[in-house]
């Protein structure tokens, strides 16, 4: 009689301590870029998501190549990030799958008022570029292998040219502190518009070259391969991406605004879920 409410005891338990584990939700880490973080977009999406599911986004912002990186060494469940070449790259050695493309801004070029390279207008960011090494004017790169630092290294591969010199300065900064390391120094620098729309009260800088193709900006959302780390949250991470690929999470990207202007534009059609190519 003994053992068999002792036993009886133990389903309980059991009964228990699954219900419990199905009922606690598991938090998900996601290694994200410095523009999406500060923007103040990501709190506003991992509230719904997390009303929605239950499931807690752990917000990792750090440059691109970090971001990527922390998702080699199976640090993190998804990266939200903005380099199409890394992270296809990413995808195409088996780091990562079910990468999609969700939202895109642009990057501009900046600049002081007094404009000393005369770049204002300019229709092509590669001839911006050449003429502002051009005059010797300082140019301030983020120098961190963030996504902004690998499209900054394609405008001057595209220009033929490996900056280097004393009006070039590589600080090694996120956006923030490089746009007030340039707004002290006067000098021009590559950011995405969403990041100089958060810190345009903080300095002089104003834009001078923008609309170029070349300066379109999308961010890929990418799970990490439970193939190469079985620990990873899959199941909870692909979740976070069907739900920003979804009319809901696209409705959010859109509707954001910071001081009355869009940061974030969706770039999926209503409905659409496809993989980014």
């Amino acid at each position: 009689m003994k053992q068999i409410r002792y036993f009886t005891t133990l389903v309980f338990c059991a009964v228990l301590l699954v219900g419990c584990s199905e009922q606690e939700p598991k938090a998900i880490k996601l290694a994200t870029t410095t523009s999406t973080a500060s923007s103040g977009l990501l709190d506003v999406v991992v509230s719904a998501f997390q009303a929605k599911t239950g499931i807690i986004v752990q917000v990792m912002p750090m440059g691109t190549g970090k971001a990527l990186r922390t998702a080699r060494d199976g640090n993190c469940d998804l990266v939200l990030v903005h380099a199409p070449k890394a992270e296809q790259q990413f995808v195409n050695e088996g780091w990562g799958v079910n990468r999609r493309q969700v939202m895109y801004n642009a990057f501009v070029v900046l600049g002081p008022p007094s404009d000393p390279a005369e770049v204002r207008g300019m229709e092509s960011a590669v001839e911006a570029m050449k003429r502002i090494a051009a005059t010797g004017s300082v140019f301030v790169s983020r120098g961190d292998n963030s996504g902004t630092h690998k499209k900054e290294l394609e405008l001057w591969e595209a220009v033929g040219l490996e900056p280097s010199g004393p009006w070039y300065r590589s600080v090694g900064k996120g956006m923030g502190q490089t746009l007030i390391m340039a707004d002290e120094m006067e000098a021009y620098v590559l950011a995405d518009r969403g990041s100089f729309i958060k810190f345009r009260k903080k300095i002089n800088l104003v834009v001078l070259v923008a609309g170029d193709k070349m300066l379109y900006n999308p961010y890929g959302l990418i799970a990490v391969n439970p193939k190469k780390y079985p620990q990873v949250k899959y199941v909870q991470a692909m979740k976070f991406i069907e739900f920003l690929s979804s009319a809901e999470g696209q409705k959010l990207i859109g509707d954001y605004k910071l001081d009355g202007e869009i940061l974030f534009h969706p770039l999926l059609r209503k409905g659409e879920t496809r993989k980014a190519q």
